[in-house]
């Protein structure tokens, strides 16, 4: 039987869930003013949820990234651009939506290979 286990669950939603060699992410928004700090935030927060669930940026198998707007997908690239690891870029689908609360810009989503 495989092994689940769960990361700072709450009632509503785990933050991140491992289920035998996989690792799957809730949505990380971020905080700050303008796109690119969200971005770097959320990124930071992808980073610490993959280390807990024994996992890193290298491993990501794809990302999926909500925008607010589309207007602000060259400023969150240029963050993304910086953090990717650049030996394993991941398959990644970008779009625009309306997300959670107004002051979110994006929300990014990973599902990574642990190891």
């Amino acid at each position: 039987m495989t092994t689940i286990t769960r990361i700072e669950s709450g009632a509503r939603m785990s933050q991140a869930v491992v289920y035998g060699d996989m690792v799957y992410l809730a949505g990380q928004v971020g905080e700050g003013d303008d796109v690119a700090a969200q971005t770097k935030y959320a990124l930071g927060e992808v980073d610490r949820l993959l280390a807990l669930a024994g996992s890193s940026k290298a491993r990501i198998l794809s990302a999926t990234i909500w925008l607010a707007d589309m207007a602000d997908f060259a400023a969150m690239n240029s963050v993304w651009d910086v953090w990717v690891d650049k030996s394993n870029p991941p398959a990644r689908a970008t779009g625009e939506a309306k997300l959670a609360a107004p002051k979110y810009k994006v929300e990014i989503i990973v599902v990574a290979a642990k190891g």
